[in-house]
């Protein structure tokens, strides 16, 4: 690689905002691949302050430190504190889960490395020096990279160029210390009369003689909501108090010993994403660019990530911008993902409150996989012991991994906690399903799930979202579907097969999906209804809002169509109240704007869905099931809370729903949902605490280990699984293939038994050496 210079040919010219761990590293990194280089660092505050004590890095963080930098990998690694063990302290308890490698060091310490670096390059530090503004520092350096952290005053004076968006969140904490080292990264729960507060510790000094810490040295975190904090005091308490309270709520964990300070203040952790990272010769590095939650002990990671990344791109760019646009692009994903675990673990942290009444182990499993970067079949690598104990409290039989344990709804026991999700297919001719769906549901009934779900199934043609939309308005139709039942009955014995029942509403008379989404038919539209006159797009068809009259005719339908269900061999029954269709759009304060009894607060506009809830509920056979799909988040503002989610799950439970089925958001076309990975399980986790109510978790998860996961946690009940099953029909076979189970939780077709074991691939493995000959 050749060292990116400026267009006359001369070394870059590069200032540094913010003498932190990323700015430094950056630094060295920049002048040791080109001495030529001109490099200053500006820092306001003195080489000594900093704020916090311990530094987490990852062994793949330190390996490509050490490929980079030798010399700053050597000193560091003098210095790490290196430990493997978890323990988690519930109500008395303490549960260790052992084989998770941290490595540890105090951050004043690693500055000091840095510095040294940085001085022996001939690097320029300028410490407690007033830094100039951005557009001075712009004009004489070729670069300038704005390392200056969380309150980047650099992204701050070009707001509107980096596109700044933080977020606040619920907790405050504050970073002590104390002067003997933990034995294992420590998380301790403490339930006062306040409410429900949390440490957070970890080592990061070895016990050594002649050492400024003798006796070892930890980091200590205490974390609470802020309703919590204000109800305690904390507020009003200064510096000194505040440490004496904290070491006096913890004193069995700190061993009766002080706590101390280091500029220590009570805040709220802000999440900071940034829509770019670079603006003309100015980019954003380290907390500047994007925060991720401290209890994933990414801040420092990803600096110094960024910090790799950044110079090997201008290495490998032949212009500045190119390189600045790489670095971006390189990064940006991965920051994403870092981001989405470390929301996953700040949120449950928030809502800690929830899960205190789980047994300790699964509370301790709980912990240890909120983030979903630890994962159940991970966990298992790292601590067997630990998660076959977990998974024994949890009543699985040895062997039988939590998917495939039963779980009960009423009459109807599934053999295991799979379904394959409702999947529109658009693929009926007249409302009739066909060949289509007798081979698709057919084959997902094979497959192994325990539960397998129809598309959504209207009560009317006028409640159709497109022509090719599968019904249960006529007796035609009734029968195709008990082929299909029949089929899933005789076939695939175990396998339960329900039916989803809706009415589009007014995302109604519309596309086939692959013709064109939500887009109105360009011939042969029907008329739509709605609870408001609102349409869903800008193009879409205006909804008229329903009278009483036609409210009690589509009730009406609903209960017809229950009976044609009940018919036709159904197992199971779901009204669909999410996504933005009919009874969805009573629910949500976005698209419902009636001023009549059927609007307005949460109260009346749940009262026509529990309508249609009871009429179908007394028409359904009381033995089988009835589950309710919400839409727990619209995504977008001033729509539906998780509070409201929680209350409406609260109000269908009350009146005979045995699960909620949680999804979110197609409600309104202007949402911004934030995807992710199991982006949705949050809402039924919430749902399921708050309530005791049964719950369906669906949404992106995509895995086996995931869906053990989830279940083993306590997050759910059941895992429902679209686009994999689209995938591989036989999802669940090989899941249960691939974790080598057999047992009741799954049942092979006799035709298709001989393929119950993974197909053997070529050997891929090499003779290992087992002696060493000598010359």
């Amino acid at each position: 690689m050749t060292a990116l210079r400026t267009e006359a040919g001369r070394p870059l010219r590069v200032a540094v905002i913010g003498g932190g761990p990323g700015g430094l590293y950056t630094a060295a990194l920049l002048k040791r691949l080109d001495p030529a280089r001109e490099i200053t660092v500006w820092e306001r505050n003195a080489p000594d302050d900093t704020f916090g004590f311990g530094v987490v890095l990852s062994d793949e963080t330190l390996g490509g430190i050490e490929h980079a930098d030798p010399v700053v990998h050597a000193a560091l690694k003098d210095e790490f504190v290196r430990w493997d063990d978890i323990d988690i302290v519930h109500r008395g308890t303490c549960h260790t889960s052992g084989g998770h490698g941290f490595a540890a060091l105090g951050r004043r310490r690693l500055l000091q490395i840095l510095h040294e670096r940085c001085r022996s390059l001939g690097i320029d530090l300028r410490f407690r020096a007033e830094v100039p503004h951005p557009a001075r520092l712009m004009a004489e350096y070729d670069l300038v990279i704005a390392a200056d952290g969380v309150h980047s005053a650099a992204r701050e004076a070009y707001a509107e160029e980096f596109g700044p968006s933080i977020e606040e969140h619920r907790c405050r904490y504050i970073w002590l210390a104390a002067d003997f080292a933990f034995d294992a990264f420590r998380f301790e729960i403490a339930e006062t009369e306040h409410g429900v507060m949390q440490l957070h510790g970890y080592p990061y000094a070895r016990p050594s003689a002649g050492a400024d810490t003798p006796t070892g040295a930890s980091t200590v975190i205490i974390e609470m909501r802020e309703e919590v904090w204000r109800a305690a005091g904390f507020a009003e308490l200064d510096t000194a108090e505040t440490i004496e309270r904290c070491a006096k709520l913890f004193a069995d964990a700190l061993q009766g010993r002080p706590l101390r300070s280091n500029n220590s203040a009570w805040t709220a952790f802000r999440t900071v994403v940034n829509a770019r990272w670079s603006y003309d010769n100015l980019v954003l590095l380290g907390d500047a660019a994007h925060t991720a939650h401290f209890s994933i002990g990414s801040g420092t990671k990803l600096a110094v990530e960024d910090a790799l990344a950044l110079v090997a791109c201008l290495e490998e760019h032949p212009s500045l911008r190119a390189a600045l646009t790489a670095y971006e692009e390189e990064r940006r994903p991965v920051v994403a993902s870092t981001q989405r675990a470390a929301r996953a673990s700040l949120e449950w942290f928030e809502n800690l409150a929830l899960y205190l009444d789980q047994p300790a182990r699964q509370f301790a499993f709980n912990l240890l996989t909120r983030s979903r970067r630890v994962t159940h079949d991970n966990l298992r690598l790292r601590d067997a012991r630990f998660t076959e104990a977990v998974e024994r409290d949890f009543g699985c039989p040895p062997g039988t991994p939590p998917m495939f344990t039963p779980f009960r709804l009423r009459g109807l026991t599934l053999r295991n906690r799979v379904v394959v999700s409702p999947m529109d297919m658009y693929s009926a001719r007249d409302g009739v399903p066909g060949d289509f769906h007798l081979v698709h549901l057919g084959a997902r009934a094979l497959g192994g799930a325990a539960l397998v779900m129809t598309e959504m199934v209207c009560v009317s043609p006028e409640g159709r979202i497109t022509p090719g939309c599968a019904g249960l308005y006529t007796g035609r139709q009734a029968e195709a579907w008990r082929r299909i039942t029949d089929f899933a009955h005789a076939q695939a014995p175990g396998t339960a097969i329900g039916v989803q029942l809706g009415h589009s509403g007014r995302k109604g008379s519309t596309k086939l999906m692959w013709e064109g989404m939500d887009e109105p038919l360009p011939r042969g539209n029907w008329p739509l209804v709605a609870a408001s006159p609102l349409p869903y797009k800008p193009d879409s068809q205006t909804p008229r809002e329903l009278t009483r009259a036609q409210l009690t005719d589509i009730r009406e339908q609903f209960t017809a169509a229950t009976h044609r269900a009940a018919r036709a061999g159904f197992d199971l029954l779901e009204l669909h109240c999410a996504h933005g269709y009919l009874l969805s759009g009573f629910l949500s304060p976005l698209t419902n704007r009636r001023t009549d009894a059927y609007g307005g607060t949460l109260t009346k506009r749940l009262r026509f869905p529990l309508e249609v809830f009871d009429a179908v509920r007394a028409m359904w056979p009381e033995e089988k099931p009835m589950t309710v799909r919400i839409s727990a988040s619209d995504w977008a503002e001033g729509g539906t809370t998780a509070e409201e989610a929680v209350e409406i799950a609260r109000a269908f439970a009350a009146h005979g729903a045995d699960a909620i089925d949680v999804s979110t958001g197609q409600v309104v076309a202007e949402e911004r949902p934030a995807f992710g990975r199991s982006y949705q399980t949050p809402f039924a986790d919430r749902i399921r605490h708050e309530t005791g109510i049964p719950v369906i978790a669906v949404g992106a998860i995509s895995s086996w280990d995931d869906v053990n996961s989830l279940i083993l946690a306590g997050r759910t009940d059941l895992c429902a699984l679209a686009r994999p099953h689209l995938y591989d029909p036989h999802w669940t076979l090989h899941a249960a293939a691939e974790q080598g189970y057999s047992g009741p939780g799954v049942q092979w077709p006799a035709p298709y038994r001989a393929g119950s074991r993974r197909p053997q691939t070529g050997r891929t493995d090499a003779p290992k050496p087992r002696l060493t000959l000598g010359s």
